[in-house]
């Protein structure tokens, strides 16, 4: 019963990764603008 629930559990974080990769797989370009956008501010910024 144990090693069921395991395998139940390695599943779940199996289909969050695989969501995950879609996810960035389709929103990559902004993604990468926003992170750009971001590191951007951040040099403008001179701290």
């Amino acid at each position: 019963m144990k090693n069921s629930k395991k395998g139940m559990e390695m599943v779940q974080v199996g289909i969050l990764v695989g969501i995950a990769i879609f996810i960035g797989l389709i929103f990559k370009t902004q993604i990468g603008d926003f992170v750009s956008g971001v590191f951007e501010n951040l040099m403008g910024a001179g701290f």
